[in-house]
């Protein structure tokens, strides 16, 4: 999978991802630091890349405009850095590899999950799953 890490985490990520067996690049070593969060999203949708973040303004972008893609992982755990949470990650990443090739929210937290199917604004009531 391919995952554009979001300038609110440590580009120490990349090596971790990449390790696991993921294509990993930090969004400082493509686009402006200060690049809007509208911005990252264009990118990765246009070059097929998961979004992984910190912050909540990726799905309140997604849900705004409707979009089906990309999909965005927000990972919600006070420590974020690799060494807490990459087995989280990765996990959400096993477990969610199908949903996240076709378009997904995911909300992570430490001790479950919560996925959204995208496009947002078109949800069905019940179509949230929480693991």
């Amino acid at each position: 999978m391919k995952i554009v890490i979001d300038m609110n985490l440590s580009p120490t990520w990349v090596s971790v991802l990449t390790q696991a067996g993921h294509s990993a690049t930090h969004w400082s070593q493509v686009g402006a630091p200060n690049a809007p969060d509208r911005e990252v999203l264009i990118w990765a949708r246009q070059h097929g890349y998961v979004v992984f973040a910190h912050d909540l303004d990726f799905g309140a972008i997604l849900a705004a405009t409707d979009a089906n893609a990309p999909s965005v992982i927000r990972i919600r755990t006070q420590d974020v850095t690799p060494d807490h949470s990459v087995d989280i990650l990765l996990a959400v990443l096993q477990r969610y590899g199908k949903e996240l090739s076709e378009g997904a929210l995911i909300s992570v937290h430490e001790d479950q999950s919560r996925i959204r199917l995208l496009p947002l604004e078109k949800q069905q009531p019940g179509m949230d799953r929480k693991g």
